[in-house]
C-alpha cells in the first residue's frame, strides 16, 4: 500500500538535519533573499502594492513606523511599517511578485522565492527564530515547490493554475511548519490546511490580481501553519486522496515517484538550481532578449535598420503571454512583441521599460507591427527560443538560445547581480544600498531573522530601538 504524499514530505520536513545545511546553501539562500528583497523594494511602489499595504494597515492596530520590534508583528518592508505576520507576508508577497523580476524555478513553473521568503521572514521576524534555520526551512520549501512542481506540470499549468501560488502555498506552509518545529502530524495538517486554501488562476495574470495571488500564498501558508500548530486539523490524504488536491487539480497524479528520495543529496537547490531573473517581465521573452542582444552586440544594427523580426520558442512557452498588443505596463510584461521593440528601441530592457508611457510611444507600438512569434512544432522541453531578424538591406541574422542567462549554468556575474540590485532600490526610491543588502545576506545564517530584517533596512533608519540596535 502506498504512502500518501502528506505523511511523507512532513516525515522528511519535520526530520531535515540542519546539519546537512552547507555553505554552499547558505550562499545560494542569501543571494535568493538579496534579490527577493530588492525586488520587493522596487515593487512596493506599484499601485497594488501600496493598496495592498493600505489594506492590511486597516486591519492591524499596530501599524506605524518600525521603531521598535513588536512580539507578533512583522516588518512590511518597502513601507518600514509593521503590522500582523499574516498582514506583512501579504503585504511582501505582493510587492515581491509586483514587477516579476522574482526569480524563477524550471521544475516548479514558478517563482519559489517570492512563494517563500515573505512569509518565513514574516514569521522568523516576529518569534526571534534564527537565521541558520530560515535557511534550512528555505531549502525544505524549495525542495517542495521543485518535487511538486515536477509531479504535476505541464497537466497542472495547462489548466490555468498559477503554480506559483497553486504549489507555492503548500510548499511554504511546510516550510513554515518547519520553521517554528512543529511535529510531522501537524505539518501534515498545515498541508491540508495549505490545499484548503491555494489556488490563483493564470486568467489573472497581466492584472493586479497576479502579485495579489502571490501575496496570499504567503499569508494562506502562514494561516494554515498557525492554525495547525493551535491543534487545528486536516486530512493527511488532502494532496493525493481520491478527492485530493491532485484530483481536483490536476489528472490525479500519485505523488510517490516525485518523492521517492526526498532529502537524499543533492537536494533540489544544487539539483535544479534557482533562475534569476535578468529582465523584469515574464520568462517567456527571456530568451529571444537574450538571443537580440547578442545579435545586437555582434552585428551592430539599430531598429531603424530592422525590416521584420521572427521568433520561435518551445511548444507552451506562448502559453503565458497575453497575444494582444499592450496598452499598460503591466500588460506589457506578458508581450513578445513589446519587449523586442522594447529592446531594439532603446538597446537594453529594465524596470523603466514597463511603465505605461514606455508602452504607448508610437515608434513602440509601429514596431511592434513587425514582430511574430510562433511556438515550434516540438515538445516543450528542451526549452528554446530562436529570434531572426531580416533587416533592410536584405541581410538575415539569427540567434538561438537554449541556456538562460541567469539560470545556474549561467549564472549573473556579480556586477550583473549588483546593476539589478542597484536599479531595483533606484526604481524604489529607497535609500538602502545595495552593499547593505548584500553584506546583511552574506550574514544570514548568523543572524536571527529579526536582526536579518533590520539589517536589510539598516542604511534608511538612524532611530534606535529599545535594546538599543539601530533601526
Amino acid at each position: 500500500m502506498r504512502a500518501n504524499a502528506g505523511p511523507t514530505i512532513a516525515a522528511f520536513a519535520s526530520g531535515f538535519d540542519a546539519s546537512r545545511v552547507d555553505p554552499r546553501h547558505v550562499r545560494i539562500c542569501g543571494r535568493a533573499l538579496a534579490d527577493t528583497f530588492a525586488v520587493a523594494i522596487a515593487g512596493s511602489r506599484e499601485d497594488c502594492s501600496v493598496k495592498v499595504r493600505r489594506y492590511v494597515e486597516g486591519l492591524s492596530q499596530a501599524s506605524g513606523r518600525h521603531s521598535a520590534r513588536i512580539e507578533g508583528r512583522a516588518t512590511v518592508w518597502g513601507a518600514f511599517s509593521v503590522a500582523t505576520v499574516e498582514g506583512a507576508a501579504l503585504a511582501n508577497g505582493v510587492a515581491a511578485h509586483a514587477l516579476d523580476f522574482d526569480d524563477a524555478s524550471s521544475p516548479m513553473s514558478g517563482h519559489p522565492s517570492s512563494a517563500l521568503f515573505p512569509a518565513l521572514l514574516a514569521l522568523g521576524e516576529s518569534r526571534n527564530i534564527s537565521g541558520a534555520r530560515l535557511v534550512a526551512a528555505y531549502l525544505i520549501g524549495f525542495e517542495i515547490c521543485c518535487r511538486l512542481g515536477r509531479a504535476l506540470d505541464p497537466v497542472h499549468y495547462a489548466r490555468g493554475w498559477h503554480m506559483t501560488s497553486s504549489v507555492g502555498t503548500v510548499a511554504a506552509a511546510v516550510a513554515c511548519g518547519y520553521l517554528i518545529g512543529m511535529d510531522p502530524t501537524r505539518i501534515c495538517h498545515a498541508i491540508g490546511l495549505a490545499v484548503a486554501q491555494t489556488g490563483g488562476s493564470r486568467e489573472n495574470f497581466g492584472t493586479d490580481a497576479k502579485p495579489f495571488q502571490i501575496g496570499q500564498c504567503n499569508a494562506a501558508a502562514l494561516r494554515a501553519a498557525l492554525l495547525a500548530e493551535q491543534g487545528i486539523t486536516a486530512a493527511p490524504t488532502a494532496l493525493d486522496g481520491p478527492t485530493g488536491y491532485t484530483k481536483l487539480y490536476s489528472n490525479g497524479e500519485g505523488l510517490a515517484a516525485a518523492l521517492d528520495g526526498i532529502g537524499e543529496q543533492p537536494l533540489e537547490i544544487e539539483r535544479s538550481g534557482i533562475e534569476v531573473k535578468k529582465y523584469p517581465a515574464c520568462y517567456a521573452v527571456h530568451r529571444p532578449l537574450d538571443g537580440l542582444f547578442r545579435l545586437m552586440r555582434s552585428s551592430k544594427f539599430s531598429a531603424n535598420d530592422v525590416n521584420s523580426v521572427d521568433v520561435v520558442t518551445s511548444s507552451g512557452a506562448l502559453a503565458l503571454l497575453l497575444p494582444a498588443p499592450p496598452q499598460s505596463g503591466m500588460e506589457a510584461k506578458f508581450s513578445m512583441s513589446y519587449a523586442i521593440a522594447a529592446a531594439l528601441l532603446d538597446g537594453k530592457i529594465g524596470l523603466s521599460s514597463f511603465t505605461d508611457e514606455a508602452v504607448n510611444r508610437p515608434n513602440v507600438r509601429k514596431l511592434m507591427k513587425r514582430i511574430t512569434a510562433r511556438e515550434s512544432d516540438g515538445g516543450m522541453l528542451p526549452r528554446f527560443a530562436t529570434i531572426t531578424l531580416r533587416l533592410k538591406t536584405g541581410e538575415v541574422v539569427s540567434q538561438r538560445v537554449d541556456t538562460l542567462h541567469g539560470s545556474p549554468s549561467s549564472p549573473l556575474s556579480e556586477p550583473e547581480f549588483l546593476e539589478k540590485i542597484e536599479d531595483c532600490l533606484s526604481w524604489g526610491g529607497s535609500p538602502i544600498r545595495s552593499n547593505g543588502i548584500m553584506d546583511a545576506t552574506a550574514n544570514i545564517a548568523k543572524l536571527d531573522v529579526g536582526s536579518l530584517v533590520v539589517a536589510l533596512m539598516a542604511p534608511a533608519h538612524s532611530a534606535r530601538s529599545a535594546n538599543g540596535r539601530t533601526l
